[in-house]
């Protein structure tokens, strides 16, 4: 009812949303190069949301589930959980910012029943006595993503924590989060693998210097293409061009394989990849080997230039407190599992890894401290 003497409200002026709009500008993480605006559409959303759906299993009479994001919101993987947890009518726990002990408190006081973490918190659930401290009995899940996650973290950490199911998952800012999922307590037990592809998702993985398609079981670089990829980037069409063929194939970055029965399974970043003479070696699959040793906290390895081989693999390693590990333990410990080409050769003792929020290590910064200390080769 209008009041007398008042004057109704102009009409709205509708407005025209498609699908193809644009929703939200993500930016890359930039571990391996600048920053870049990631165009996300209505329509990638939808899709995305779709496809969570389709997934959900029927809610337990029991238990309500209760999402607690350790990620920031910017980053995809924070972005689409917070989504899921919302279009899915979770109840969901936040806080101002991460804290390890603060974690354990809020699982403990809300009962927090499911978390997406990054490999690294895996890690320190699995090593950290402060665990011991609460009451951790209402976890029933952890998505784990962002990085690899290596297969004796992961089965340390069941060891640990035998209720707790670890499902891996693996997308980009770029795919509009989750490419690839583990869909099953069955599919988690693929230790190692970010799982099978997500709904109406393509892939092939692609030799990077000829672009032939290669078989099961071979590496070689992971396309993606689907309608959760993104539109391109803000202002660079250039550097769209080379990430988006003309067939809307998105070309990933990553070094890859998948098995015969579908699972996906990340070697690393092609850019990250070390040049050590004729070999190539991943630096991921050193930093799962030193994580499994019981007086490393933490562990991030690096290329350093070396003038015969090109580059060399280096260890930045972040001590387990009270411990007296040294260089030559450090470098025995991974030449006793690896192939000559790929020992660690460097080492150098570090009180933390600098890693992104979303707990991506940031490698420039460490090659850059590497050259800056000119510390004597090992």
């Amino acid at each position: 009812m209008i009041e007398p003497g008042t004057r109704p409200a102009p009409p709205c002026n509708p407005v025209e949303v498609n699908q193809t709009d644009t929703a939200a500008i993500l930016y890359s993480s930039g571990t391996t190069g600048r920053v870049k605006g990631v165009v996300l559409s209505h329509r990638n959303f939808i899709a995305l949301i779709a496809g969570m759906h389709a997934l959900r299993m029927e809610p337990d009479p029991v238990v309500h589930p209760v999402s607690m994001l350790t990620l920031p919101l910017f980053h995809v993987f924070g972005f689409f959980m917070l989504i899921r947890a919302v279009s899915t009518g979770e109840t969901l726990v936040l806080t101002e910012r991460f804290e390890f002990e603060g974690m354990l408190k809020a699982v403990e006081r809300f009962k927090v029943t499911h978390m997406p973490v990054s490999p690294p918190l895996i890690v320190a659930l699995t090593k950290s006595e402060l665990t011991k401290k609460y009451d951790l009995s209402s976890l029933r899940l952890l998505g784990s993503g962002g990085a690899p996650l290596g297969k004796d973290v992961a089965e340390r950490f069941i060891q640990k924590f035998p209720n707790v199911e670890i499902v891996q998952g693996y997308g980009l800012t770029e795919s509009g989060g989750g490419a690839t999922r583990t869909a099953d307590a069955e599919e988690a037990k693929q230790y190692g693998s970010v799982g099978r592809l997500a709904e109406n998702m393509e892939a092939k993985i692609v030799d990077p210097e000829t672009g032939e398609a290669l078989p099961p079981g071979q590496r070689g670089e992971l396309w993606l293409r689907g309608p959760t990829i993104m539109k391109g980037y803000v202002g660079d069409d250039k550097a769209t061009a080379e990430t988006l063929d003309k067939d809307g194939w998105l070309k990933t970055g990553d070094l890859c394989y998948f098995d015969d029965e579908g699972f996906l399974y990340i070697v690393d970043r092609l850019k990250e990849l070390i040049k050590y003479k004729a070999y190539q070696v991943p630096p991921a699959e050193l930093e799962h080997i030193l994580q499994s040793h019981p007086d490393i906290v933490d562990v991030a390895v690096i290329p350093y230039p070396d003038e015969e081989a090109g580059q060399i693999p280096m260890a930045y390693v972040v001590r387990k407190p009270g411990s007296n590990i040294t260089e030559a333990i450090v470098m025995d410990f991974v030449a006793k599992q690896v192939a000559p080409y790929k020992k660690i050769r460097r080492v150098s003792f570090i009180n933390s890894i600098p890693k992104s929020p979303a707990g991506k290590i940031m490698r420039r910064e460490l090659v850059t401290l590497a050259l800056s200390s000119g510390s004597s080769k090992l």
